[in-house]
């Protein structure tokens, strides 16, 4: 039996590793030889999409499965996000309800970042899926890449949640748009290239893989650009905190509306992604 010290599950004592892929610290992928010969993989990204449950309504109706609201917020926040940078929206609603859009498009955010956090601290601890524990809506597990990414991530939404909501607010000087916009605004794209990099090198196995044919590389890679999308658009609205004015508006805007679509085309690929881990968990 292996400890949690050198792998992110409990292992059944007739599974023996053959084969190990490694980021750092933590275990991504483990191939195992069964003691009748026969081979199975367990994969970080796959055991943790794989535990849905799906009905035998089409995969883009699944209500009753966290991966599909997880998906669906993604989606919604992505599209607020969006939406908020186009001049004609802005323009038609005016700079208070533009800045409300971008707040509820955070929350969205939030909603998502949180249950993807909860997906991936419940999945089961044996490579099977066989072992059921009990809902959990906090745990520490730092021994695992998924643990730091989407809670890494859900850190960040806070950031945007206190970005967005102080845009709102149209008393604010100079010295106040930098403290309370710009700087959580930057914060939180920083954590999500963060999380972004480390949902890239668990689907990877390591620090760069090319498989634009396998459905969950396109989710981390369209999420990684969309954050270093958003990583540039913090730079460029930095707002000097004497004159109040933003350093590069248009490429801000341009940033916000990149990263917006590239994790909106993640969140619409989690859906069928979900279909397919849950397939292959069930195979």
């Amino acid at each position: 039996m292996r400890t949690a010290a050198r792998a992110p599950v409990h292992v059944p004592e007739d599974w023996l590793a053959d084969e190990r892929s490694k980021v750092g610290p933590f275990v991504t992928r483990e191939a195992y030889r069964l003691e009748d010969g026969s081979r199975r993989e367990w994969s970080s990204r796959r055991h943790r999409k794989g535990q849905e449950r799906l009905s035998d309504r089409t995969v883009f109706w699944q209500p009753r499965t966290l991966g599909w609201w997880i998906a669906v917020l993604f989606a919604a926040g992505s599209f607020l996000f969006a939406l908020g940078v186009v001049p004609s929206y802005a323009s038609a609603v005016g700079a208070v309800a533009d800045a409300w859009t971008f707040f509820v498009g955070s929350l969205f955010f939030t909603s998502a970042g949180y249950l993807q956090f909860v997906q991936a601290i419940n999945a089961p601890p044996d490579p099977g899926g066989t072992e059921r524990i009990a809902l959990r809506l906090f745990a520490w597990q730092p021994h695992r890449i998924d643990f730091w990414a989407c809670g890494i991530q859900s850190l960040g939404t806070l950031w945007f949640n206190w970005s967005t909501f102080a845009a709102t607010r149209s008393a604010l000087d100079a010295e106040q748009a930098h403290r309370m916009i710009w700087r959580p605004d930057l914060l939180g794209s920083i954590a999500f290239i963060v999380a972004s990099w480390l949902a890239w090198a668990e689907v990877c196995h390591g620090w760069f893989a090319w498989r634009p044919r396998d459905i969950s590389w396109c989710i981390v890679a369209a999420n990684l650009g969309g954050s270093i999308a958003f990583l540039i658009s913090a730079f460029a609205a930095y707002i000097d905190p004497e004159t109040g004015t933003v350093w590069r508006l248009p490429l801000a805007n341009l940033g916000t509306f990149v990263g917006a679509v590239g994790f909106f085309v993640g969140a619409v690929l989690l859906i069928p992604e979900m279909r397919a881990a849950s397939s292959e968990q069930t195979a």
